[in-house]
């Protein structure tokens, strides 16, 4: 049996980009796609062993409720249907799928025992749990896989569902550790990050909703090169002005300069509604997001802040001046009728979380 815990993934800087990278494969006049990742401080906690011909799962989710146990033959058709049908149990099957095409694997028993990371926020619950999934393939039965490697069996089960996700959301897989990725059509680099001193974040669920699918469609609609004027703005922002952006912000990142992280978080939210919103009005005009990023209740305690994920009315999070004004911007946020969670960028000191306990 493994214990795990694995993490959501917070996108600081560069969200879109990874899939946008991605058509560098048909056209390399398109820009890299590059992003700054980190873990949050939430995440899956699991129980997993063997079993011999199913998979099977058990979910507590956050508010407490039980879902299952579920059980899906050990079938290559079955796993592979479940997969693409879609549903909360489509990302577990298309990674056991995906596991049982490359490697001799046979089934798992999956009790998510503890689940404090919200879901379908923006925080990419799917990911972490596609990640947990693939860890506990590689430590159970032994497939010796990197982490990228974790990251490419569960991002390759990923893409068997409904979701259209890009890579970046299986960086959860290096746990606490910020990472800088960079997206050239297939190819994939990853960078870790260490900064130098703390960095105290908060994120929060803005308990209103967003369809990341009409997102990423109709944003996926203004590639390769369509679009008219709106396509050439949402290229220009997720190429070169991207770029700039998180040059500059994985350098603020190294240097645990948290007011120039929370000023490029600004930066890249003000750009982003001049640049992307008007190819997806309807999810970007976020009232509640652009609200809360503008209250000035929240002002002195801040440094600046962002959209979270694909963006829209789902979660949004902030760069606090220190530890104390994290505090007080927690409370704050409760008064608004948000959920709050805290989130520390630590100073690097040379350790390094596998995810297992």
């Amino acid at each position: 049996m493994v214990d795990l815990f694995v993490p959501g993934r917070l996108c600081l800087l560069g969200e879109h980009s990874d899939w946008a990278g991605g058509y560098r494969r048909m056209d390399s006049s398109i820009h890299k796609g590059y992003c700054l990742i980190v873990g949050t401080n939430q995440g899956i906690y699991s129980r997993i062993k063997r079993h011999p011909n199913k998979i099977i799962i058990r979910t507590t989710l956050p508010d407490g409720k039980v879902l299952g146990p579920h059980e899906i033959d050990l079938d290559m058709d079955k796993l592979l249907e479940v997969a693409v049908e879609g549903g909360f149990y489509s990302y577990t099957a298309g990674v056991a799928y995906t596991a049982m095409c490359h490697y001799d694997v046979q089934g798992l028993e999956i009790d998510a025992y503890r689940m404090d990371l919200p879901i379908r926020k923006g925080l990419s619950s799917s990911a972490a749990n596609n990640v947990m999934v693939a860890r506990a393939f590689n430590q159970l039965y032994n497939l010796k896989l990197t982490k990228r490697g974790e990251m490419e069996l569960a991002y390759q089960g990923e893409i068997l569902t409904p979701s259209r996700c890009g890579r970046m959301d299986q960086a959860c897989a290096y746990g606490s550790i910020p990472v800088f990725l960079t997206f050239d059509g297939e190819r994939l680099e990853v960078q870790e990050v260490h900064p130098a001193a703390d960095i105290h974040m908060v994120v929060a669920d803005l308990k209103a909703g967003k369809n990341t699918q009409k997102i990423l469609a109709d944003l996926n609609a203004c590639y390769p090169k369509s679009g008219g004027k709106i396509g050439e703005d949402v290229r220009y922002y997720l190429g070169p002005v991207n770029k700039d952006i998180l040059f500059r912000g994985r350098e603020a990142l190294e240097q645990g300069d948290a007011q120039q992280l929370g000023a490029l978080m600004t930066e890249a939210q003000r750009f982003f509604d001049l640049f992307l919103a008007p190819a997806c009005p309807q999810e970007f005009l976020s009232p509640k997001l652009h609200f809360v990023l503008s209250s000035p209740e929240i002002s002195e305690f801040v440094y600046g802040g962002k959209g979270v994920g694909s963006q829209g009315d789902g979660c949004v999070q902030f760069v606090a001046r220190d530890q104390k004004a994290q505090a007080a911007l927690l409370q704050k946020l409760h008064e608004m009728e948000l959920e709050p969670y805290p989130l520390t960028i630590f100073k690097d000191t040379g350790t390094e979380a596998n995810g297992s306990k």
